[in-house]
């Protein structure tokens, strides 16, 4: 049987990594104070941008009575410094899970991102925008993506559209499969950001897309950088390797993440989770010192 995340994180040093990442506070008994993680700058601005951030597909979608066992993981990833928050219309509730946390919470500090996901035309892309801004309460829609380019050509003038008059702050697409056309919208339509799957085992992007976009600057946003949990798979019964310790790294997922964190094109991984332990494991990633070029080498060998 496959391990699962937890397993992991138990077996496998994570139990130290959450508990350095936790110390009592004069409060609720267990509450927890993490160490806010790293920031990076968004190219486009300059405005700083925690370097861990929130996904939600699949873990946000939940039923209206499955939404409080969410808030310790929002008040987590919070208390950790972090922002940035992405959802989709493609995620059936996860844009509504996200505004009623922000609503039981009492905290819309956040980077809101979310996207446009409809080939129906202009006016349906705009109702479905308006839609996603109303759901997740956000005070701005930080970023607006355009879903897996899905009738990018229609979209994208809108967007612009809407930035130019405030309604969005940032513009950007995601995509999963078509790095070339990626890499084209990259070069020639000025995006602020980018999102894209990279991760120790699907480096596919390293060679023409992340280059791209650090040469337009374009933020990357990375999703699955633990490929829905397959990463994790690879490495059943092994223990995360000394070396990696020598820059803090004590669970395989802040090795797959800080491996992702040390190119110098991406910007923010997303992973999702809707576990408090995960949430502290993954944000203990942005803190601390990132592996260098003979570092990345070594992780990269761990796959031979």
């Amino acid at each position: 049987m496959q391990p699962t995340r937890r397993d992991m994180l138990l077996g496998l040093g994570g139990v130290g990594a959450a508990a350095a990442l936790r110390q009592n506070t004069g409060g609720r008994p267990g509450t927890p104070s993490v160490t806010a993680v790293a920031r990076r700058r968004i190219p486009a601005t300059g405005e700083l941008l925690p370097m861990i951030g929130l996904g939600t597909s699949r873990t946000f979608n939940v039923a209206d009575d499955g939404v409080a066992t969410l808030v310790p993981v929002f008040e987590a990833f919070l208390a950790a410094g972090g922002t940035l928050i992405d959802s989709s219309p493609m995620y059936g509730k996860a844009e509504r899970v996200v505004g009623d946390l922000v609503r039981r919470t009492g905290r819309d500090d956040l980077f809101f991102a979310t996207k446009v996901w409809t080939d129906e035309g202009r006016d349906a892309g705009v109702a479905q925008m308006n839609a996603s801004i109303a759901r997740m309460r956000a005070p701005v829609m930080d970023l607006m993506q355009i879903h897996n380019l899905v009738d990018w050509k229609t979209h994208l003038p809108t967007l612009r559209d809407w930035k130019e008059r405030g309604r969005i702050r940032y513009i950007g697409i995601t995509e999963m499969r078509d790095f070339e056309l990626v890499e084209t919208l990259v070069t020639t339509e000025a995006l602020d950001f980018i999102q894209i799957p990279y991760s120790l085992g699907d480096r596919r992007v390293e060679e023409r897309v992340l280059p791209a976009a650090r040469d337009h600057d374009t933020a990357v946003l990375v999703m699955r950088p633990f490929e829905r949990g397959r990463l994790f798979g690879r490495f059943e019964g092994v223990g995360v390797p000394a070396w990696a310790r020598e820059i803090g790294i004590t669970s395989w997922a802040q090795l797959f993440l800080k491996f992702v964190l040390a190119h110098p094109a991406v910007t923010c991984p997303i992973p999702a989770t809707s576990k408090v332990h995960h949430l502290r494991d993954n944000m203990g990633a942005g803190v601390g010192p990132l592996p260098d070029e003979a570092m990345r080498t070594r992780m990269l060998e761990l796959l031979a």
